[in-house]
């Protein structure tokens, strides 16, 4: 006779819904079981299948029939930033032009004066107080982009903050270094020799201080050429570094497809992907990430092509884009509701989008499902279908937040 498991925790009488493709919607498991031993998932599966284990000496909660699913993965977000850009809010909808607010000083120039400005210490407690709305709602792991520095000690500024954040906060930080997100003023007109820049000193340098787990660029006709994101793309890919690019959001350039061409990790905003861009997303494995905050908060009308996504399975995964320009929403169960009703999602997919794509869109394969060996991340919800989470907002159905194997206390 077998030795019985020894699990740290068991959570029994629960419904899973794993994310995997167990051949059931959202992967469910019905009447199940969920053990974890030292951070890590140790078994998962119906509850008459548990193998045998020491139950007197095994914390066990009780899940009463609620539902068990991944930890929530904000997949990008540009979480470190300081100042508020409320008063050009105002402005715009009393009728002042883009001009008009970036002669007052507002834009992105506005927020880099600010950041330029924060010390280490704002910026912390500004992206901690974010952090905690986030945990709040069940989200356990969180993509910060820099780019609101634009000059190497500010871009290094703030992916320090994201570096204490990640080993501060019960939440997992990735960190992405977005220097190529707009052209700083002492660049103005200059957007070559800023790129010379940003590849020749600042990646480098970062990534010399372990600050930088991915790259990104602001891939537009207001951002940079695909010529000159391939050049960060090179440099990127010599240092052994993964890219994603924000592309296609205002117009067809080309930036998917050139993410694609580096097998990078994602593509983001994607409004005007062309049929070929999908394809090449397909054929690299790269995710598409759709921005509805962004979409809804500037008004857009033009769709992400999510037929085609689906004609050549192109993950999809959902994110807030949280900045203070395009998308100050720091929630992600909006996004769901909002992908849903804007972009015409099923439930499943919307999920899908915040767990398991959105764990591929940050390259990580060891969470965003409900399986052994997996991270024990995931979140005990007071629902009777999944598709509730993306039905109702406003209200927490969450009950129970499990980061690491261990019960997160919520920030209050």
């Amino acid at each position: 006779m077998s030795a019985p498991h020894q699990f740290d925790a068991i959570w029994h009488n629960v419904q899973l819904a794993t994310m995997t493709d167990n051949g059931q919607p959202y992967g469910t498991i019905s009447d199940g079981a969920l053990a974890v031993k030292d951070g890590i998932i140790a078994w998962c599966g119906p509850k008459a299948e548990l193998p045998p284990c020491d139950l007197l000496s095994t914390p066990l909660y009780d899940g009463q029939g609620q539902w068990l699913l991944p930890g929530f993965i904000d997949c990008h977000t540009h979480l470190v930033y300081a100042g508020s850009r409320a008063n050009e809010f105002e402005m715009r909808l009393n009728g002042a032009s883009y001009q008009d607010i970036a002669a007052a000083g507002g834009g992105i120039k506005s927020t880099v004066a600010a950041t330029r400005a924060a010390s280490h210490e704002e910026l912390f407690v500004l992206g901690k107080d974010r952090l905690n709305a986030l945990l709040s709602q069940g989200v356990t792991t969180v993509e910060i982009k820099s780019g609101y520095g634009l000059d190497l000690a500010s871009e290094q500024k703030i992916l320090e903050v994201a570096k204490l954040l990640d080993e501060h906060h019960p939440i997992a930080i990735e960190k992405t270094f977005l220097g190529a997100h707009a052209l700083p003023a002492e660049y103005a007109n200059n957007s070559d020799g800023y790129i010379k820049l940003v590849v020749e000193t600042m990646l480098p340098a970062l990534h010399q201080l372990g600050l930088v787990d991915a790259v990104d660029v602001f891939c537009e006709g207001i951002g940079f050429s695909v010529a000159q994101s391939r050049l960060l793309f090179e440099k990127a890919q010599s240092l052994g570094l993964p890219v994603k690019a924000h592309a296609e959001q205002l117009s067809a350039l080309g930036g998917a497809s050139l993410v694609a061409e580096f097998a990078g990790l994602s593509a983001d905003h994607i409004e005007y992907l062309t049929e070929n861009d999908v394809k090449a997303m397909a054929a690299a494995g790269t995710v598409a990430v759709l921005l509805p905050g962004a979409f809804y908060f500037l008004r857009e009308t033009k769709m992400p092509p999510v037929g085609l996504l689906r004609q050549y399975q192109v993950p999809i995964a959902i994110s807030t884009d949280l900045n203070p320009g395009t998308s100050p929403l720091c929630n992600l169960p909006l996004m769901l509701n909002m992908a849903c009703t804007l972009f015409k999602l099923t439930p499943e997919e919307a999920l899908k989008g915040i767990t398991v794509h959105a764990a591929k869109a940050l390259g990580k394969t060891d969470r965003g499902v409900l399986a052994t060996g997996k991270k024990a991340d995931f979140a005990l919800y007071a629902i009777s279908q999944p598709a509730e989470l993306c039905y109702q907002f406003g209200v927490s159905q969450l009950k129970q937040l499990i980061v690491n194997g261990k019960i997160t206390a919520m920030p209050r």
